[in-house]
């Protein structure tokens, strides 16, 4: 068995599409990053490369690189899903912390699930996703921003 790590954090920008865990989320202001800014799918995708042993995302999908400007994260997570699988591992579970003051995202956790659950090919009761806030503390806490951690294991 091997486990892994994976934590993500942007910071809000006026406008554009807020997209966490493939979910798009209604909502005045998107994060900014290199890609589409998911912090849900690029902590996870550190945690799947970290449980290979394969690095880390920046080093298959590097922010410098325009291949991957304003890329879908999903199709970053089914890149590394399967780089992850041609080194035999298999994906046994998933559980993921999303931190944000706002939005409030309940509503849509069943939905990342699906999506989570499809481009990983495993059954969505191997995904668990939760969202917390951090009491109004920290970048977070002042809605500047939001964080992701996910820890998976993997079996070899």
């Amino acid at each position: 068995m091997r486990i892994g790590q994976g934590i993500d954090a942007h910071a809000f920008k006026d406008g554009g599409t807020l997209v966490l865990g493939g979910v798009i989320i209604p909502h005045p202001r998107s994060l900014e990053a290199h890609s589409d800014g998911d912090v849900v799918l690029h902590a996870l995708c550190d945690a799947l490369l970290g449980a290979a042993g394969l690095g880390d995302i920046g080093q298959h999908f590097p922010s410098g690189d325009p291949a991957w400007r304003d890329v879908d994260s999903r199709i970053l997570l089914r890149r590394t899903i399967a780089m992850v699988l041609d080194e035999g591992c298999k994906l046994e579970n998933a559980d993921i912390t999303v931190v944000a003051q706002e939005p409030r995202l309940n509503p849509f956790i069943g939905a990342m699930r699906e999506y989570l659950s499809s481009d990983l090919r495993v059954s969505a009761d191997r995904i668990n996703i939760k969202a917390t806030t951090t009491e109004q503390l920290g970048f977070i806490g002042r809605g500047e921003g939001i964080a992701a951690f996910a820890v998976v294991l993997l079996d070899d």
